[in-house]
């Protein structure tokens, strides 16, 4: 137990350092830029405490932005998708799993596949709607939702790809 908590505190920094010093400077044709910070949050066990995971969804989205000076942008929409996580949870995976159950790739591709695209687009909708706080310009709001959403889900699929992939290498 206290090593799944481990391995969510370095996650946890890794991600951000990642997001902050790499991706962060990464822009596809000026409109999508990969956001993968989220993938600590679909990573999180099924079982987690709801408090835990809201505090840890705050925190991840404070970081960001203090990283990136973005007042509270990040921390609204990822605090949002943390309270969205468990319902989401329950509409994708079965109720049997049981709470240790760590989603996954290659544990549940259906679900896990579904469960991504849904909470990365509502992450970056509300973080692109927050940021342009305006409905002026839609479609390039839109345009910068959808580019960045497939994106940054399929960077999130080659992650856990290549994780699953090591750790079972590492096992046999």
């Amino acid at each position: 137990m206290k090593i799944s908590y481990l391995y969510e505190i370095v996650l946890f920094i890794l991600l951000i350092l990642l997001q902050v010093l790499l991706l962060n400077r990464i822009s596809f044709f000026g409109i999508a830029t990969p956001v993968l910070y989220l993938y600590f949050l679909l990573k999180l066990t099924m079982g987690r405490n709801f408090l835990y995971v809201i505090i840890s969804g705050f925190l991840l989205g404070l970081a960001i932005d203090i990283f990136l000076n973005t007042p509270g942008m990040n921390a609204a929409a990822t605090t949002i998708v943390a309270a969205c996580r468990k319902p989401f949870m329950n509409l994708f995976f079965e109720k049997d799993e049981y709470d240790d159950f760590v989603p996954g790739i290659y544990t549940a591709t259906g679900p896990f596949i579904r469960f991504t695209i849904l909470m990365v687009s509502l992450h970056l909708t509300l973080l692109f709607f927050i940021e342009s706080f305006t409905l002026f310009n839609l479609p390039a709001t839109l345009l910068r939702i959808v580019s960045s959403s497939v994106i940054s889900i399929l960077l999130i699929f080659a992650l856990d790809s290549f994780i699953f992939k090591r750790k079972r290498g590492e096992q046999v």
